[in-house]
């Protein structure tokens, strides 16, 4: 009988997950369906040069049905609800579909809502929209304070704010403006950086460049009144613009789900990314509740590992071979301004 795999969400986890199944089975084998809220495949790393008046925002997305093999199915709808003991995901068309195997490939949203004031006086680049609304605010920006930061943790792409710190300051010296302006980096934590052998380098490259590092700064809110944001530990800090990752949710079908945590984490097996409590669900990317990266590497993979632990299922067989388990392998490239950058690679040990 023809095995349903169902895989949740068409960006870089689901996509490459879905193509690697189909070269897995026949079309008798298994049918491959992947179900997305949107037509569009978003290269969403690309938005964090948009401020700077590099590139173009549709220059980063391609239809998502171009990207998946001819004999991967794609419906586009959204998600209402997942409801695992009947195998079945219910959509907003009305559609109720159901599966043998599900792979949730849901990603994570900002949520700038979550802290008071910095939807209405804070910026980020997280969004095709807010990228292209800090671009014009850096356009007229004339010197002043800026003040960037991380408003919650987790977070997608993890050495984004770091970098958008090192092109701010070398755009503003190319426009002549570094001497008009104060650029403060705050992080939630003790250090500049979440891994312990990046922060050092990522503090004395800041600190050669004169912006002032503040650890210990988790947001709590911005008065837009007064343009000051203050912390949980007290600290307040006054700026012209402010720069802030916002908060991560997980997707809102999953929010509070027996196989998720309240934000919509989904707790997976370390080295299978089976969902625990579950023998036909598996998760990769943003979507699970792992101590690495959220990042488009992380899911690249990730997603080798997910095609063989379902193959194996399918035909009942035991998996072996290098993409049996996943090690925790993320990598990344850390943009360190002009036209410089260094390369991170790391695992669980």
């Amino acid at each position: 009988m023809t095995k349903k795999i169902v895989i949740l969400g068409g960006g870089m986890g689901g996509t490459l997950t879905a193509n690697l199944l189909s070269r897995q089975f026949s079309r008798k084998e298994a049918e491959i369906t992947v179900i997305s809220a949107s037509p569009r495949h978003v290269y969403q790393p690309g938005w964090l040069y948009i401020p700077f008046g590099n590139g173009d925002v549709t220059e980063l997305e391609r239809p998502l049905e171009s990207l998946l093999r001819k004999d991967v199915k794609l419906r586009i709808d959204r998600v209402l609800s997942l409801d695992s003991d009947a195998q079945t995901v219910s959509l907003a068309s009305g559609k109720v579909i159901g599966y043998d195997y599900l792979v949730l490939a849901t990603g994570s949203v900002g949520a700038p809502e979550m802290v008071p004031g910095l939807v209405e006086a804070g910026d980020h680049f997280y969004s095709e929209a807010a990228a292209l609304a800090l671009r014009t605010k850096l356009a007229d920006f004339d010197g002043g304070r800026i003040l960037i930061g991380v408003a919650g943790l987790p977070y997608k792409c993890p050495v984004a704010p770091v970098e958008f710190t090192f092109l701010l300051e070398e755009h503003l010296r190319k426009r002549g403006l570094r001497d008009r302006t104060e650029i403060r980096y705050t992080f939630p934590i003790n250090a500049p950086f979440t891994i312990p052998t990046v922060a050092p380098m990522v503090e004395a490259r800041m600190l050669e460049r004169k912006i002032e590092i503040e650890t210990f700064f988790n947001l709590e809110s911005i008065d837009p009144a007064t343009k000051v944001a203050t912390s949980l530990e007290g600290s307040s800090f006054p700026f012209d613009i402010a720069v802030f990752v916002p908060p991560h949710l997980g997707a809102d079908f999953l929010r509070g789900h027996a196989l998720a945590d309240k934000s919509g984490w989904v707790s997976v097996d370390r080295e299978s990314l089976q969902v625990k409590g579950t023998s036909n669900v598996w998760a990769l990317g943003d979507t699970v509740n792992l101590p690495i990266s959220k990042a488009g590497s992380t899911a690249h993979f990730q997603a080798p590992t997910i095609a063989a632990q379902i193959a194996g299922a399918v035909r009942s067989r035991q998996v072996a071979g290098k993409h049996a388990r996943y090690d925790g392998h993320v990598m990344c490239f850390l943009e360190a301004g002009d036209s410089k950058a260094t390369l991170l690679d790391f695992n669980y040990s």
